[in-house]
């Protein structure tokens, strides 16, 4: 039996980090056993959808690099892979589920459901459907669809006995046929609730291996009775642990946790996001962290699968993506620095092989980029008092004392680059018979008005230039002398 497996998402919106782990846990099991990885829409929960969702779908898929061998925008031979294109198709099986007793028509009123839902509040116990429906004669139920009375079909679960099933990680899985309720199988739009529409799917899908969350865990059962009904084979499930914003908390898109999208605008890259979430409740041999796409499908097993939630460590992904960061050749990392560069300055006036010697080696996200260079664009107002510097052995007196005498050196170099620029603060450091730091930090001061920046005294002022150096050194020792009396 050759592997297929499916990553379903609904086009409600962004794609949410515990979803992208799943279709990343689909795929690399896909890839390590020679299989096929598709791609299929569940459009169905047609109240929830959200416009565009599913070009952003798309647009994640290829970012991270995770390509399905068959989709909704590449075909295939199992198509289409949009449920709403599909939608005959479920009404044929919930009819043929219909005539072998396994669902039947129900054509309870909302206001019925209502009171009844309300009775099993009030008596304590759990809301469930009560097969009144079930009861309806052939003849009476002609009659209602002929009259075109409303309608949904509903699964009819046995009220004894028990349903069982084996995941592959969490092992053999039980439940009472009387914790499970009729629920509804075609609604009365004609749209399959996922109950059918994903049986359906995967049988004709022939897919071998569902891969999902626990959420699925205890209702599985209910898609294996539907499976046994209609004769099919029932696939391999491999139910995935949850992510966790904490001990209490599952990570929700519904309560604003962060999607993939969220993370790429921070500026966290795709290769380091999907490397992480892979070890959130996977543990690959070794010690190892940083793996590839491929040494990924190479490494995976399901064998290193936890049945432990796993708790969503930003400063984690944070360490790791500044990993990332550093590894990236220089040409690369400027081609991705670019769009945040921008925010903060024109990248056409600045030396970008010099911004990215001095920042990529400390930073942790792209986002932090214009920030960290936003004095180059303007200068900032600071107080005098940014100049004391203890350890240093620098206060605002020495300063003046030392900026008056850098100033006319700077303004006297031939060639205004970095070395020049080192060698003759370098000389005059030897000249003045102090430390460097007692020259260079003051200078830091004078022309980028911050005590932290990347990369130090000389690189600011080979990026700043000739003109604005000396016209910020100027500002810089008239506000000291204005200042200090």
């Amino acid at each position: 039996m050759k592997v297929r497996t499916r990553f379903a998402p609904s086009p409600t919106g962004y794609l949410h980090i515990g979803g992208l782990r799943t279709a990343l846990y689909a795929y690399l099991f896909a890839k390590k056993n020679g299989g096929d990885f598709i791609l299929r829409i569940e459009d169905t929960d047609r109240e929830r959808l959200v416009e565009n969702a599913c070009e952003i779908i798309y647009r994640t898929m290829k970012d991270t690099g995770l390509a399905y061998n068959e989709g909704p925008d590449i075909g295939g031979a199992f198509g289409p892979y949009i449920q709403s294109e599909r939608k005959e198709l479920y009404q044929k099986y919930a009819e043929e589920l219909v005539e072998r007793g396994a669902a039947y028509y129900c054509f309870c009123t909302k206001e019925r459901l209502a009171a009844l839902r309300e009775q099993c509040e009030k008596s304590g116990a759990t809301p469930k459907y009560d097969k009144h429906c079930l009861g309806l004669s052939k003849e009476e139920t002609r009659q209602k669809l002929e009259a075109g009375e409303p309608y949904v079909i509903r699964q009819n679960i046995p009220e004894e006995g028990e349903t069982a099933y084996r995941d592959m990680v969490y092992g053999d899985i039980t439940v009472p046929n009387s914790d499970m309720e009729d629920n509804i199988l075609l609604k009365s739009d004609g749209y399959p609730t996922y109950n059918l529409a994903n049986v359906v799917d995967d049988h004709l899908m022939e897919i071998s291996h569902v891969i999902r969350g626990t959420e699925y865990l205890s209702s599985t059962p209910k898609y294996n009775l539907l499976y046994q009904a209609l004769g099919w084979s029932i696939p391999e499930y491999i139910h995935l642990p949850p992510v966790m914003r904490d001990k209490q908390n599952k990570l929700s898109k519904r309560h604003g946790d962060a999607s993939y999208e969220d993370f790429a605008e921070k500026g966290y890259l795709p290769e380091a996001i999907l490397n992480y979430i892979a070890l959130l409740g996977w543990s690959p041999a070794g010690e190892r962290e940083i793996f590839s796409l491929g040494e990924l499908a190479q490494a995976f097993d399901i064998k290193g699968i936890s049945k432990s939630p796993a708790i969503f460590d930003v400063e984690k992904l944070k360490w790791m993506n500044a990993e990332y960061i550093r590894a990236l050749p220089e040409e690369d990392y400027i081609k991705r620095a670019l769009p945040y560069l921008a925010q903060a300055i024109d990248v056409d006036q600045f030396d970008l092989p010099l911004i990215a010697r001095i920042t990529q080696q400390r930073l942790e996200l792209f986002a932090d980029l214009p920030g960290k260079l936003a004095f180059l664009a303007e200068m900032p107002t600071y107080d005098i008092d940014l100049y004391n510097h203890k350890k240093m052995k620098v206060t605002p007196e020495s300063a003046l004392v030392y900026l008056k005498e850098a100033y006319p050196v700077l303004e006297s170099l031939a060639e205004y680059t970095e070395s020049a620029i080192h060698d003759a603060m370098m000389a005059l450091v030897e000249k003045l018979g102090i430390k460097n730091g007692q020259l260079l930090y003051p200078l830091r001061i004078a022309i980028s008005g911050t005590a932290v920046t990347p990369g130090g005294a000389i690189e600011i002022a080979a990026l700043l230039g000739r003109h604005e150096t000396l016209a910020r050194m100027r500002q810089g020792m008239e506000k000291l002398q204005k200042e200090l009396g």
